[in-house]
């Protein structure tokens, strides 16, 4: 049976956050399609995996048996993320805009999993995997806003899931998530209320049929 690598980086807790909420949709819609699957879940907010350090980059580069113990101590630990994710079938990822980027402890896994010669280079590991992030925020950044500048959530994580780590990636991006709390926004509320009923539904329907393409 096919495995989901489901990771959350909010840090907002359940309804509060909308990239959780969506993907608690897709991450249902998808088991029910794989009663019997796994899931390998985690929450980068509860449990931040360690920020790479010099032990845990340079161990990449080196051979086994010249490694220090910190430095084989730190790898071990990026190995168990690694191979997380090249035992999934898909990967889901939450991915709000905190102050216009990723939260940093999701850059932290991404810091982690990116191992030259390996996840990255001209093989990579996972290459294919299906991707489906997540990528919620308080406005409105698309093309032709009055802050399209200031997305770097979707073209950051284009160039390092799609073109360095070589994921088949998806976007679901429920925005103007801040209209019903900032009366600055009040007259944007409808046009978030229908952003967030897309979003679900676009979680459940993608989920549906990536499930059923895996099992074709």
């Amino acid at each position: 049976m096919a495995t989901l690598l489901h990771i959350d980086s909010s840090v907002l807790p359940g309804e509060a956050s909308s990239s959780r909420s969506v993907a608690d949709a897709f991450r249902k819609a998808w088991e029910e399609q794989h009663p019997e699957g796994t899931v390998i879940y985690r929450d980068l907010a509860a449990d931040p995996v360690p920020h790479i350090t010099a032990d845990a980059w340079s161990a990449g580069y080196t051979a086994p048996t010249e490694r220090t113990p910190e430095q084989s101590a730190a790898f071990a630990a990026r190995v168990k993320l690694i191979e997380e994710l090249e035992q999934a079938d898909a990967v889901l990822i939450g991915a709000p805009m905190h102050n216009f980027s990723i939260p940093s402890t999701l850059k932290a896994w991404l810091d982690n999993v990116l191992l030259l010669g390996r996840t990255a280079g001209e093989t990579p590991s996972a290459q294919g995997t299906p991707v489906t992030v997540i990528a919620s925020r308080g406005g409105s950044y698309r093309p032709g806003t009055p802050r399209e500048g200031f997305e770097f959530v979707q073209n950051y994580l284009e160039a390092v899931l799609k073109g360095t780590l070589g994921l088949d990636l998806d976007f679901i991006v429920p925005e103007l998530t801040m209209a019903p709390r900032n009366p600055a926004m009040s007259e944007l509320v409808p046009l978030y209320e229908a952003s967030r009923q897309r979003a679900f539904e676009d979680a459940t329907t993608k989920a549906k049929e990536l499930a059923e393409r895996l099992a074709a």
